[in-house]
């Protein structure tokens, strides 16, 4: 019998800057933003029918703090065609770089308020 659950729909992070947190998921990741109806502020984006709701935090965000291998704390993970693509792009936008730990062709980042994204060289 198979589970309640039907299909993955989306990931809401808290963001402090929404322009920053745009730039980043729009401009360096590549990520099409969506039409959105609500009117609180944030941003949807999306990747083959996944969507990332960026939800600007109105309390005092703290944001996460990075252990020392990235890929051992909550973080989204892409699939990408490229790696050294994706090392030349994030470098250019000042964004900072973890290989994996593992070995993979993997690597590590943050977006602007610290969340870990994941880009795994499939």
């Amino acid at each position: 019998m198979k589970g309640m659950l039907q299909t993955l729909l989306h990931a809401a992070i808290n963001v402090s800057d929404l322009a920053a947190a745009e730039y980043f998921y729009g401009n360096v990741l590549g990520l099409t933003k969506v039409q959105r109806v609500l009117k609180f502020p944030g941003a949807w984006y999306e990747l083959d029918g996944f969507q990332i709701h960026l939800i600007v935090a109105n309390y005092d965000y703290v944001q996460p703090v990075p252990t020392e291998k990235w890929g051992r704390q909550a973080h989204l993970a892409f699939a990408i065609a490229d790696l050294e693509m994706a090392k030349q792009r994030l470098t250019a936008a000042n964004a900072p770089i973890q290989p994996s730990a593992s070995g993979r062709s993997a690597i590590f980042t943050h977006d602007p308020d610290g969340h870990v994204i994941e880009l795994s060289q499939l």
